[in-house]
């Protein structure tokens, strides 16, 4: 459930920020810009250059592969791992490359008690699942007009006329 709450949370904070705030730097080596903070979210993400949502899907597979693998340790999470414990790098940055840990990579909360633990999973789980509705709000206030009144009477909400659920919408074809 950490990575899970940790994947919402970001994207409903990386939502927000985008709206307001893009890198200065070069987003690739030939030195094209990030896409305007003046499109939306989605528009941006339809503005970067298809060989970087590839990169950007790319780490995510491993990532999902490595927790599908129980980082070679851990059983399957169907087989009786504990929910949300995504396993260490410990093996890999044993034998092929140095990688900080995704949860609690300096052991700041190794000595935690099983409490204190319980409470903060709960909370995790309860603030992913209010991640989740709120990125899932904001696209569907960009797309749906009027769908989220409290969005509309803020000013947040733009019309989006891409699809924000085809990632690589008109970049390639089947064919």
């Amino acid at each position: 459930m950490r990575v899970l709450f940790s994947r919402n949370l970001a994207f409903a904070v990386g939502y927000i920020v985008q709206s307001n705030f893009v890198f200065p730097w070069a987003q690739t080596l030939s030195g094209a810009a990030h896409p305007s903070a003046d499109l939306l979210p989605e528009a941006q993400w339809d503005a970067v250059p298809v060989g970087a949502k590839w990169q950007i899907f790319a780490v995510i597979s491993m990532l999902e592969l490595w927790d599908e693998c129980g980082g070679g340790v851990l059983p399957h999470y169907t087989k009786g791992r504990q929910p949300g414990k995504y396993p260490s790098f410990e093996k890999f940055r044993n034998s092929v490359h140095p990688v900080l840990d995704l949860y609690d990579p300096f052991g700041f909360n190794k000595k935690m008690s099983d409490e204190t633990k319980e409470r903060r999973l709960i909370s995790e789980l309860n603030n992913g699942r209010l991640a989740m509705l709120g990125i899932f709000g904001f696209l569907c206030a960009d797309k749906i007009p009027g769908s989220v009144p409290a969005l509309d009477i803020l000013g947040i909400s733009s019309p989006y006329a891409g699809d924000p659920m085809i990632p690589f919408e008109g970049q390639f074809s089947y064919f």
